[in-house]
């Protein structure tokens, strides 16, 4: 009776036992009335279903197994940012045709306000990734920051859909990166937080097809129902996306909520403070009252001890690195410099031809706008393959598959000074020189996305081994990704104009030779520190 009377208040309140208990305080909860048993109530009943979407009711959630899955997680992620890409693209042909109308902008200022709806996107993109970020590795959950993202970017539809002033617009393309800085941050964060170090390449290959379908379809979409059906019938379109990604991301559970009810539903493990103390070191446990009368002496002499070594043992001051948010932490790693320069240059190569490869199509080969868009499926197509790089670089190694993508992507970025005459041979070749910079950059992508994640669990598990402590109990995923986010984002904007300058000042040819070149250069970081030092083990 005694037994159970001291191990029935730790059953109910689910904490271990201590290691020094007093009976008679514990007997008391016997006499304690024990409150009426709950009796389940139509209200309760018909809040079940908020308690399933919510994840905070007692039972497990409906199909737990199957909204905690890697396979459902990455492709909710992979949703999240097809639907992000989808409304960034589906508006592009739409709004310089629209915004006379919608706007009352003149002709002559159409190119300029549409210049600038493009730019506050980048600019927003760049701005609310760090803050997304840091905000994201202080919260308990990933997927309440999704759900609130996918909250602004229904906010910014709404208004490029019903705005009628440019303020308006802007406003809208403001909000409008404030939800792909949350998506991309978060989500990236989430998928790290769920697949595996050796397996995150793969998983990140599947969520650049949902990038590259995006933008493969929507500009494509956006015209033809604009020529259709009009400026509100694109918006359909728009909604429609939103609502199946609000359905995924209410169903989505993660792998440490679903932990609670199922104990095979684990993600990647979160590095411990403790891994790396030493373990020569035997805490001290409280005496019982018996044992101090039997020898007060000796446990004396044990906490004094315990107290020196304590003190000799105790870590370093932190240096400023440490002392620093991870955001800015991070930034001490050449490894991940190495990798943020990597997402630097594969935005700058891939958006560069949005200034210039249409001109220049339609300069040489006589071709309107649609030829000329259609120009662009040749690079984006070969991105379909990234789950095929992923899983190399999960095999073989990052470095070697980033380094290839990188040097081989050179020769037909130089080639295309070769295509300035309007020939049959010069069409075919223009293709044929995309396809291969598509294939090859493409290859890059997967890698160095999964990158980001292994440095900052390196660079924490470094700070732990020399007893420094580490990011906090939420890591440093988001912020990570945060910088990775802030690299592509200035790619995007720097791309596209150092292009259009290059074609303006130098020609087409001189453009694609420093494009070439980049790609090429890029390749020695990428071999030096992507997977860490090259020299480290030799």
């Amino acid at each position: 009776m005694a037994d159970h009377a001291i191990e029935e208040p730790h059953e109910d309140h689910g904490t271990a036992p201590s290691l020094h208990y007093n009976a008679r305080t514990t007997c008391i909860h016997k006499d304690v009335p024990q409150p009426p048993p709950t009796i389940a109530t139509p209200d309760m009943e018909k809040s079940s279903w908020l308690s399933s979407l919510t994840n905070h009711g007692s039972k497990p959630p409906f199909m737990l197994k199957v909204r905690s899955s890697d396979a459902f997680i990455i492709g909710t992620i992979s949703l999240a940012v097809f639907t992000d890409m989808f409304l960034y693209g589906v508006i592009v042909p739409v709004i310089p045709f629209a915004i006379g109308s919608l706007s009352h902008v003149e002709d002559a200022q159409v190119q300029y306000w549409v210049s600038v709806l493009v730019a506050v996107y980048g600019a927003a993109l760049l701005a609310f990734s760090p803050i997304c970020g840091w905000l994201a590795d202080r919260g308990s959950s990933r997927r309440t920051p999704l759900l609130l993202g996918l909250l602004v970017l229904l906010g910014a539809t709404i208004l490029l859909n019903f705005g009628n002033s440019i303020g308006g617009l802007i406003v809208g393309r403001i909000l409008q990166g404030a939800s792909a800085a949350v998506v991309w941050v978060v989500g990236l964060a989430l998928l790290a937080d769920t697949v595996p170090q050796e397996r995150l390449a793969t998983a990140t290959g599947w969520l650049t097809i949902g990038v590259s379908l995006g933008m493969l379809i929507s500009p494509i979409l956006g015209g033809v129902v604009y020529d259709k059906a009009g400026y509100n019938a694109v918006f359909g379109m728009c909604y429609a996306s939103v609502g199946l990604d609000v359905v995924l991301r209410l169903l989505l559970v993660e792998k440490k909520v679903a932990a609670k009810w199922d104990t095979n539903a684990t993600g990647r493990p979160p590095v411990d403070d403790n891994e790396y103390l030493d373990k020569t070191i035997t805490p001290v446990i409280a005496p019982t009252d018996q044992d101090l009368d039997q020898d007060a002496s000796k446990t004396i002499l044990q906490q004094e001890a315990s107290f020196v070594e304590t003190q000799q043992s105790s870590p370093p001051r932190r240096r400023l690195r440490d002392r620093l948010p991870p955001v800015l932490s991070l930034l001490y790693s050449r490894r991940l410099l190495a990798s943020l320069f990597c997402a630097l240059i594969q935005a700058m190569l891939l958006t560069a031809f949005d200034s210039v490869l249409t001109i220049h199509a339609a300069n040489t080969f006589n071709w309107n706008s649609t030829g000329a868009a259609l120009l662009f499926l040749p690079i984006i197509i070969p991105s379909l393959l990234s789950p095929l790089w992923g899983w190399l670089s999960d095999t073989y190694g990052g470095r070697y598959v980033v380094v290839v993508g990188f040097l081989c992507g050179c020769p037909p970025l130089v080639c295309l000074r070769f295509v300035d005459e309007n020939t049959m041979k010069d069409k075919v070749l223009i293709c044929a020189l995309l396809a291969v910079t598509g294939l090859f950059v493409g290859m890059t992508f997967a890698p160095v996305m999964a990158e980001i994640s292994a440095v900052a669990e390196a660079k924490e598990r470094k700070m732990i081994a020399n007893g420094r402590p580490g990011f906090g109990k939420g890591g440093a995923f988001a912020q990570a990704y945060a910088l990775y986010n802030c690299a592509f984002a200035g790619g995007c904007m720097v791309g596209p104009l150092l292009a259009g300058f290059l074609v303006d000042d130098s020609g087409w040819g001189t453009m694609a030779a420093v494009l070439g070149a980049l790609s090429a250069v890029t390749a020695v970081p990428s071999f030096l520190w992507l997977g860490g030092w090259v020299l480290r083990n030799k």
